[in-house]
């Protein structure tokens, strides 16, 4: 039996499996789940191409599934099925399962399954294995069990646009270089500027950047401190404007230097002999975690002395709660977060203003925190630099509400993700700033988040800015291959793709993974790319205005980049009669290249090729849309009637009852008035969507959405007239990717097509329209009918669409 405890827990018994809707890949053969789980052995979890049922077991089933056992063969382990079959038998290692909760990952890509344990996904990868003939249809995600109860709770599932296991190892910020770079004095880097091993210990008992000191013991020694390290630890009575000297006679250099440590590193060693003499300065200066470590060492060598030995250093420890955030960030020091917040708001201690050209606000920042996570910062402060003797920094080119963002995480970790998020041009921005100051995690963390919201309508503003930075370079491999898997609705939804470089459109036109419904598609998209189109049109359009111009004048500087395209062109795949068109067409004649390229693939067409070969040209592409192309009035090629087939898997049934889309009018449901009759096989003698009143004018409209997970781009519809002779006569045929939103993809006035009661009518769809991909498409009356009685009933008891459907 299988129960839930609350929402996030639920408990699978033997021999059962737990499906939800929910856990479910995003894009089939690809995501990732995150759970914690406890049971003594066998956490079982299934990948699936759809849901099983409560009694599935993976033992039995014969469909194409993934199987990963973790704990094993009484917890000793790890184990992985495919389609049945163990191809992953090994010591369990790490992964174990025990009676507390555990957490765990897997993710799936491609066949590539990696599994790891702990809260984040991505990170402390444990096991990989990659099937080299994957089924990349699994898709959802079930919670299984063999013969003991396994409890789950916190399950998540998260999509993934990239291999994720391998793409925070390379996603780092390159070698900062410029005006900054340094070398040591034998001529190689200097390893102090090594990021991998930076961090707060670095300014440890160093004067550089340092704004106060302590003077030890009756021979004053000078040790240097930075005051808003010392401010955020503990309690230092510190004067927050001039340069503050603490005189401690009574303290001895090894004490003092074991409580900088601790405080600058997290961990100090000292003497059995110094533990009370560091107690006391801990307690002085309100350094309470040091101070309760002393406390319990003390109460420890009070019971039991031979656990110690006076001559030897005994190590103290600070237990941070905080993740990791980051390489250089102050995790596990005795530092309060809370309290550099507090001073970044406040500006107390800070030594360096930072402003940014062009705005008036400037921020009171402190020199070592910025250095704490930013090299170049360090370089500028202390290699002689005129910002190194100044109070006041000034930047050029540098968005302020991004610094901003960037100087709340250096002072924090963490940053409010779901304000980055919806503002894709401010994440961008930061990115590049992390970028230019070499903030390492902050880059980590804005390329993570630029996948994780990646869309079709993001990646050609990404490219056109990151495509020049070497850092970036797997954000933009993904971004291609988003905009390769994308081509038809990127190519259409706007012009921006007109504006990226030439390199970034050749890497997207030879892409393996180029998705498109013609070919003739690729040619209209590099004709626009050559012409830095404004709008969108096909080749129709530039071939009227190359018969009043010249290629040169068209153009321009990417005549020649249109010429090294054209091969990109699988022409031998275009219809016959399009290529002859193209032949006999003025941009065919006076383009050498073009015209050669046709004629090849006219007579290959024509005359036949024996052995095309492996040669790409004739290889057709992947197509994400399927081609449901209009025949006749009254045909079954439709995509109402393929929803009522369940997209070809069954009988047809009425998809509105199957409910795989849904019809709407604009007046409520009635006898005549009946969604399901739109989509039927069936003549209904009256059938009419009443009128209206919407923004002050009357309206009737009918609307049919195709559902969440599809698209259409529509180039034919077909209408019915019900037994009525209210035959309409101006009207828009309309799209929306939301249902509020609307796109006319054509526009009737005056059409006299429909002339008699039950007459079926089709039109095309044409014009840069019918390039687009929607959701919601609708029938929208403009003006009365030709019925004075009935003018705003919109008669109608059939709708068709046609297309690309996906």
């Amino acid at each position: 039996m299988i129960k839930k405890q609350q929402q996030s827990f639920l408990t699978v018994a033997p021999f059962e499996c737990a499906w939800r809707d929910d856990l479910r890949f995003r894009e089939a053969g690809r995501g990732c789940v995150s759970f914690e789980a406890f049971s003594l052995n066998d956490v079982t979890v299934v990948f699936r191409e759809h849901v099983g049922s409560q009694q599935y077991h993976y033992k039995r089933d014969n469909s194409p599934h993934y199987t990963v056992i973790i704990g094993s063969h009484k917890n000793r382990r790890l184990k992985i099925e495919a389609d049945g079959k163990t191809v992953v038998d090994e010591a369990g290692g790490e992964l174990c399962c025990s009676t507390a909760f555990q957490s765990y990952w897997i993710s799936f890509y491609d066949g590539l399954i990696s599994i790891g344990k702990g809260r984040y996904p991505f990170q402390n990868l444990a096991f990989q294995w990659l099937d080299t003939n994957p089924s990349c249809t699994v898709q959802y995600v079930g919670l299984s069990s063999w013969d003991k109860h396994v409890g789950y709770r916190n399950v998540n599932v998260m999509p993934l646009t990239q291999n994720h296991i391998s793409l925070w190892k390379h996603v780092n910020c390159g070698i900062y270089e410029g005006d900054y770079e340094s070398e040591g004095e034998d001529g190689t880097e200097d390893k102090r500027w090594c990021h991998e091993t930076w961090g707060l210990e670095n300014f440890l008992e160093s004067w550089e950047l340092s704004d106060m000191s302590f003077l030890v013991g009756n021979e004053e020694r000078a040790v240097p401190a930075h005051r808003v390290i010392l401010a955020a630890s503990g309690n230092f009575g510190l004067n927050t404007s001039a340069k503050d000297i603490i005189q401690l006679k009574d303290v001895t250099y090894p004490v003092l230097h074991s409580f900088l440590q601790f405080i600058y590193t997290g961990r100090t060693w000292v003497p059995v002999s110094q533990l009370s003499s560091l107690r006391t300065l801990s307690l002085h200066f309100e350094v309470n975690s040091l101070a309760k470590n002393c406390d319990e060492l003390i109460e420890r060598f009070k019971l039991n002395k031979k656990l110690f030995d006076s001559a030897k250093n005994i190590e103290i420890s600070y237990p941070s709660s905080r993740p990791h955030c980051g390489a250089s960030f102050p995790s596990g020091v005795p530092v309060d977060i809370n309290k550099l917040k507090s001073f970044f708001v406040t500006g107390e201690y800070s030594d360096v203003e930072i402003h940014i050209e062009g705005c008036n606000p400037y921020f009171r920042s402190h020199k070592v925190l910025l250095s704490l996570w930013s090299v170049p910062f360090t370089k500028m402060f202390t290699n002689g630099m005129s910002e190194s003797m100044s109070t006041e920094v000034y930047l050029k080119d540098v968005s302020l509400e991004a610094f901003k963002v960037m100087l709340e995480y250096m002072y924090s970790g963490e940053f409010n993700k779901e304000n980055i998020m919806d503002i894709g041009i401010l994440l961008l921005q930061l990115l590049l700033l992390a970028d230019q100051f070499a903030v390492s995690a902050l880059h980590q963390e804005c390329c993570k988040m630029l996948l994780e919201c990646l869309s079709e309508d993001l990646v050609c503003p990404i490219l056109q800015v990151i495509s020049s930075i070497p850092s970036c370079k797997l954000i933009e491999e993904t971004c291609e291959r988003k905009f390769a898997m994308n081509f038809d609705y990127c190519t259409t939804a706007s012009t921006d793709f007109v504006l990226l470089d030439e390199q970034t459109f050749t890497n997207i036109l030879q892409h393996n993974d180029l998705t498109v419904t013609s070919e003739e598609r690729v040619l209209n998209a590099i004709l626009l790319w050559c012409l830095r189109a404004e709008e969108l049109h096909g080749w129709e359009l530039v071939e009227k205005k190359i018969f009043t111009s010249s290629p040169e004048i068209l153009f321009a500087d990417r005549l020649q980049s249109f010429c090294n395209f054209l091969p990109l062109v699988r022409f031998p795949l275009l219809p016959h009669a399009l290529l002859k068109k193209l032949e006999w067409s003025t941009l065919g004649k006076q383009i050498t290249a073009l015209n050669n390229l046709v004629k090849e693939a006219i007579n290959f067409l024509e005359l036949g090729l024996l052995n095309p070969g492996q040669d790409q040209k004739f290889q057709h592409r992947r197509s994400s849309f399927r081609e449901l192309q209009y025949i006749c009035d009254g045909d079954s090629n439709g995509v109402l009637y393929f929803a009522g087939t369940s997209y070809g898997a069954h009988q047809w049934v009425n998809p509105v009852l199957a409910k795989r889309i849904t019809v709407a009018a604009s007046t409520p449901v009635s006898r005549y008035t009946d969604p399901k009759v739109l989509v039927s096989r069936t003549y209904q003698g009256t059938s009419f969507a009443g009128p209206l009143i919407e923004d002050g004018k009357v309206s009737s409209w009918w609307m049919v959405d195709i559902g969440s997970d599809h698209q259409l781009i529509c180039n034919y519809y077909t209408l019915r007239q019900d037994g009525s002779r209210a035959f309409i006569r101006s009207w828009n045929f309309q799209g929306s990717v939301d249902g509020k939103n609307w796109t006319n993809l054509r526009v009737h006035e005056n059409d006299q097509t429909i002339c008699k009661p039950g007459q079926f009518a089709s039109w095309p769809v044409t014009g840069s329209s019918s390039l687009l991909p929607f959701r919601f498409f609708r029938v929208c009356l403009t003006a009365p009918t030709s019925d004075v009685t009935n003018q705003w009933s919109l008669c109608t008891c059939f709708l068709e669409l046609y297309g690309y459907f996906r």
